[in-house]
Formats: C-alpha cells, structure tokens, sequence
C-alpha cells in the first residue's frame, strides 16, 4: 500500500477502513481489521493499492475528435480541431464523449480530472454516469467555437459560479482558455468573477514557443506576465503545460503557489517542446500529471503519462545540465500523478493520498503478473513495468467504479455504441 502521505509510507500489508465514503484507518492490515471487526474485508493479494490518480488537464469531450489532426504542431491542430467544433459541438455530443472519455479513465485509475471544455453541464453529466470525478466550468473565450460574444460568455460563467459553490472534494473551475484566445481586459472581467468564488483558475499557457511571441508580439509582454497583471497569478492557478517558462517564471510560479499541470504526451506529439519539470519541482513549484485530450494526445491513459515523465526528463531534459537518470524518480512522478494534481486543484484536504480524514478514492493494481513480477519496489514496478491493463479495481469516495477491470455504473458497449452514433454525425473526412 502506497499513502502517498507526507512520509511516502509503504505498508507492506496494509489496509484502509472506509466508512461512509471516507478513510476511517490506515495502517497494517491486522490491526486495521480488528480495530474494525464491523466492517466487511476485501482482500486484494498481490495489489498494490494507492490513491486515486488524477489528470490534472483534459478536454474529455474532445474523444469525438480522436486521429483527426495527428501529426501537426500546435497552431496546424488547432486550425484543423477548431473548425469542427464551431460546425458540429452539441451539448448531447458532449455529454457522450465525455461518458466514453469517463469509461476510458476510470479503466485507467484515474478518479479525478480537472476538465476545460464546451456545453460544462453536459459534460459532467455524463462523467457523473461512470462515477468520474470532474472539476469543471465555463469555458471563457471569445469567438472559435463559442458562439457567445465575450459579454454572454461572462454572464453564463457568473451564473453558473454562483449555482455551483466548492464543495468537499469538488470546487468550480472558470477556464479562461488563453492569453492568446482571451485578452487582458477580459481576463481582467474574469479575476473580478473569481474573487466572489472559491474556485479553480484553468488556463493554457506557454504551451509553444509560437505562442510566446505572438503575444510578445501582441502585448508586448509574455504570457505570464499578461496573467500576472491580470491578477490571475495566484495559488489557485493551474498552468496547463507551461513548457516555456524562463528560470524567473519558474521561481514565480512557485513563490505564489500556482500549480504546472504537465502533459508530456501531447507536448511531444505537437512538437511543442519539453517542459521544465525538474526545474519546477527544484524551486518547489507543484506539478500535476495530465493527458490533455485525445484529439491531441490520442488516449487518457495516466500511467502512461507517468511513466513518459520518468522517462523523458531523464534522457532529454529541458535544462542545461544534459541527462541525469536521477531526474523525477519513480516516488515523485507517482506523487505528481496524486498528491500533486489533489494540491493543484485545491482539494487535497480531501484526496491525493491514504490518510484518515480523506475521501475513500482509491485504485487496486495488479502486480502479481508475469512482467511486473518480482517486486523489489513498488514505485519501480507501478511506474516503469506496470500498465492501465493492471488497474483491477477502483473506488471514488467509497464507491466501486471498477471491478475486475470493468466499469461498474455503465455497459462499455453501450457507451462505445453511443459514441460512434455521435461520430457518424460529425464533417470529418
């Protein structure tokens, strides 16, 4: 059992207690169960069983669009993803490919995802009808597949904060797209809205160095700083990507306690470069794992994104030090995967890690396989030998939403049915 805790504890035999949702006892197994004679004990041997992972960026109903615009850099995607959206996104196609980007995700271990994209409600929906977690909220821009002109968007996001408050677990996200999509006036509207809200700030930025100029270019400033002087920099802000960060940027993001949500998958695939990771988490800046959508990534698949992070910051790093294989070892790209998306989202009081207190959001790996097999280390084997095809089990907040590698809460042909339906509809050639 991997806490994940502020000791990284590993309990050889270990057990939680859950009661009525939440994590009641921690410990060995022995003294977890007679301490707790009441409740009904599942044993999981040959499982390593840790906190839920969370994917700290996505746009889950981007499935609809997965193979579209594959093998183009960041600015020739957006110019081929971007079209479709404006001529096709609908609130049911949105709810649906969420559902099946929910199923996908839940296969994987994942338990939380931190979401930006169109028809908000919808899209929840239909994660709530697998049991995925999803943080989310307006999406704030202007133009491109929004058909609002900025001043409805402002009034659909204001209503829609004050209809959906933070709760334990859960806090509303305003997702103000990026500095190059939204301008300093109107995310100045948004950091008004935010100070009435305890609430999420979810933007893209730095992701390619073609975006740095053309707002260099643009505002003459880069965009953090644009951010900054929106008030927008703040400990409730999540950089999605953030691949080009200057060393000041880096130590900035880390001195307010902003959170860089890392996507190694699609950075490589866009060719947008390789971010900082080793750097960020040198100076203190906390660090999420995240997939971001399939139409750029092509799958949700987290233990892959934490094993890539391994991997790539060891053999081609982003500083001037050249290769190191002691770069993100294996206990750190799992505490990314965990405790540093629950730390991003603001909600690790209520998850990222095995204590008592925390909400029961919990994934079983089998590891008694033939290329897991031995297991010396349980980080070495969950981030370097083991895959999403090892998730047997998961639970959100107590609640089984995988067993035995299938989703508990929907038929995973009826979901696939479903989405293919919705695809046919779409002008993809």
């Amino acid at each position: 059992m991997l806490t994940v805790d502020a000791s990284d504890a590993v309990i050889e035999d270990g057990a939680v207690a859950v009661v009525d949702g939440r994590i009641v006892a921690v410990g060995p197994a022995a003294d977890v169960t007679a301490a707790h004679p009441e409740l009904t004990v599942e044993h999981l041997d040959g499982h390593a069983l840790l906190p839920g992972l969370i994917n700290s960026h996505s746009h889950l109903g981007m499935n609809l669009f997965r193979g579209t615009a594959d093998d183009r850099n960041l600015e020739d995607f957006l110019a081929v993803v971007v079209p479709l959206e404006s001529q096709a996104l609908t609130g049911d196609h949105v709810e649906s490919a969420t559902r099946a980007a929910a199923v996908e995700s839940v296969l994987a271990g994942v338990t939380t995802v931190l979401d930006m994209y169109f028809h908000v409600s919808r899209g929840i929906a239909g994660a709530d009808s697998v049991g995925l977690r999803v943080l989310g909220g307006p999406l704030m821009m202007a133009g491109g597949p929004s058909p609002l002109p900025w001043e409805a968007v402002l009034e659909f996001a204001t209503a829609w904060m004050d209809e959906h408050p933070a709760r334990p677990g859960w806090r509303p996200v305003l997702n103000p797209h990026g500095t190059y999509t939204v301008t300093p006036e109107q995310l100045e509207a948004v950091r008004a809205l935010r100070d009435g809200h305890d609430s999420v700030l979810h933007i893209h930025l730095s992701e390619s160095l073609a975006e740095n100029q053309m707002i260099v270019d643009r505002y003459g400033r880069r965009p953090l700083a644009v951010l900054d002087d929106a008030g927008l920099l703040t400990g409730d802000t999540v950089l999605a990507h953030a691949v080009h960060l200057t060393p000041d940027e880096q130590a900035a993001v880390a001195a307010v306690g902003a959170a860089v949500a890392h996507c190694p998958a699609s950075n490589l695939k866009l060719a947008s470069g390789v971010a900082h990771v080793p750097e960020l988490l040198a100076v203190g800046a906390t660090v999420g794992l995240g997939t971001d959508g399939v139409a750029s990534s092509n799958d949700l698949d987290m233990f892959g994104a934490i094993r890539l992070a391994a991997l790539l910051h060891k053999g081609a790093p982003s500083g001037p030090a050249g290769p190191d294989a002691t770069n993100v070892p294996a206990a750190a790209v799992i505490r990314m995967a965990t405790m540093g998306g629950a730390t991003a989202l603001g909600i690790d009081g209520d998850t990222g890690s095995l204590e008592v207190g925390k909400l029961a959001d919990l994934v079983a790996v089998d590891l008694d396989r033939p290329h897991t097999q031995p297991v010396f280390d349980p980080y070495s084997a969950l981030v370097y030998a083991a895959g999403r095809g090892d998730v047997r089990h998961v639970w959100v907040e107590g609640a089984p939403v995988v067993r035995d590698g299938r989703t508990v809460n929907v038929d995973e042909r009826d979901v696939l049915r479903e989405l293919r339906s919705m695809t046919q509809e779409l002008p993809v050639s």
